[in-house]
């Protein structure tokens, strides 16, 4: 090796030492408005699930069913989480089919008291709840609702009377009494729906999928989606 060549090489190799390290490659995921416990731990479980094949989640809160829109259009890379069966309304989204958790759809009452007997019981009462939740608009269609973006603003119309009930997520809506520092709102039992709830990416992505999906299965055999559940207080119900 020649003086020149040896010199070429050193330089070369100091400035691959010096650079800074590439960055992950950045995905790009879509939810609702809001920020809420159930929200927090499909992020936090997605997020490591993603670390460990080299990509950064970067999460986009969007209103209404823009979340899914957008996903579905490929202007998002995915959605980070909805329930099983998406795949059949918007086709270019990939289900990751392990759960993230169990989402509980209850009813949230000021006063207003009934016997709970499916969606159908609803009907005579004013319904709030937030936009973008498929599974409450298509269980109300035909009755009285009052769609708002976040939880919050659900709440505060029920505590001024606008509605007579929310419909929502068990975990979001506690959270949003909790911040609200709202104590007289409960929950009427049994629940209306419980389910689990799954990430999609869209169909750009779909050669990721198998080191995706054998991410989160080892976040399922050694626990750290038990762990990240409990930490957050949303472990799985049943």
């Amino acid at each position: 090796m020649n003086r020149r060549t040896f010199f070429t090489l050193a330089l070369a190799l100091c400035a691959r030492t010096d650079a800074a390290p590439v960055e992950a490659t950045e995905m790009h995921i879509s939810t609702l408005v809001g920020s809420d416990p159930t929200t927090s731990v499909a992020e936090q479980v997605m997020m490591e699930a993603y670390r460990r094949i080299g990509r950064a989640l970067v999460l986009h809160r969007l209103p209404g069913e823009r979340t899914l829109v957008m996903a579905n259009e490929g202007r998002m890379d995915g959605e980070l989480y909805r329930k099983l069966g998406m795949e059949r309304e918007y086709p270019n989204l990939i289900i990751l089919p392990v759960p993230l958790l169990t989402y509980e759809i209850v009813i949230f009452t000021r006063g207003t008291n009934f016997i709970v007997n499916g969606w159908d019981s609803l009907r005579p009462f004013t319904i709030g709840y937030v936009r973008g939740i498929k599974i409450v608009r298509e269980n109300t269609a035909g009755m009285k609702t009052e769609a708002v973006p976040t939880m919050e603003q659900a709440m505060q119309k029920l505590i001024m009377g606008r509605t007579d009930v929310v419909v929502g997520n068990r975990a979001s809506g506690l959270a949003a009494l909790e911040s609200l520092k709202i104590d007289d709102v409960r929950i009427l039992a049994p629940a209306l729906a419980s389910f689990p709830v799954f990430h999609y990416v869209h169909k750009k992505h779909a050669a990721m999928v198998p080191a995706l999906l054998a991410a989160l299965h080892a976040m399922q055999a050694d626990k750290t989606i038990e762990r990240l559940q409990k930490a957050a207080g949303r472990a799985p119900n049943g």
